[in-house]
């Protein structure tokens, strides 16, 4: 009796965990496994991208994004690079539903130059920059489930990147100016993410 008391006022409060806890309870762990992503915000840039993210256990997913942008444009504007972005994510109520916290790595090749609004430096507008990055960060996202299989995920990232990259005096071949390196802190990664969720 004491139970069904506990659970009834746990049902009000956490109304989804408390009923994913029920069914757990009752029956094997049936969560999606897999899910295939692409984010809507690097389609927008015209990156190429695509994501898998894999249930671990009950609160543990592994997403693997992979992006790659291989277009110069118009003057030879080009914001060319290819980044891979795993991040272990902690879901607060269970995987692939809610609220989740992440703690993701980076690694990218890039080649940048000819910008109209630079993202990180002025110099990225009459400069080419091409190099390596590595780094880390944590993030916070939120998973909204759409359907059977469709789900959307907004998602933002905080944390420390090293560039390594050689600099050249104009947006197309130019004089090499010289290796240099940067220590960067600031926003790693943002995502509008549609998803197609595997049974």
């Amino acid at each position: 009796m004491l139970n069904k008391v506990i659970t009834i006022v746990l049902s009000v409060l956490f109304p989804a965990c408390v009923y994913a806890q029920e069914v757990d309870s009752l029956r094997p762990l049936r969560l999606p496994s897999v899910a295939i992503k692409t984010n809507l915000l690097y389609d927008a840039t015209t990156t190429l991208n695509l994501g898998a993210e894999f249930r671990l256990n009950r609160k543990l997913t592994l997403d693997i994004p992979v992006s790659y942008n291989p277009w110069s444009f118009d003057n030879n504007k080009k914001w060319k690079h290819f980044l891979v972005q795993p991040e272990l994510r902690w879901w607060s109520c269970e995987p692939f539903n809610g609220h989740f916290f992440g703690v993701h790595a980076h690694y990218a090749l890039y080649n940048v130059g000819g910008l109209d609004n630079p993202p990180f430096s002025q110099y990225m507008n009459t400069r080419r920059f091409e190099g390596w990055l590595a780094g880390a960060g944590i993030s916070y996202g939120y998973h909204w489930i759409l359907g059977k299989h469709w789900s959307l995920e907004a998602t933002l990232g905080i944390g420390y990147a090293y560039l390594d990259y050689d600099k050249y005096s104009c947006k197309k071949c130019g004089k090499n100016l010289g290796s240099e390196t940067r220590n960067y802190f600031g926003p790693t990664k943002a995502g509008v993410t549609l998803i197609y969720m595997i049974k």
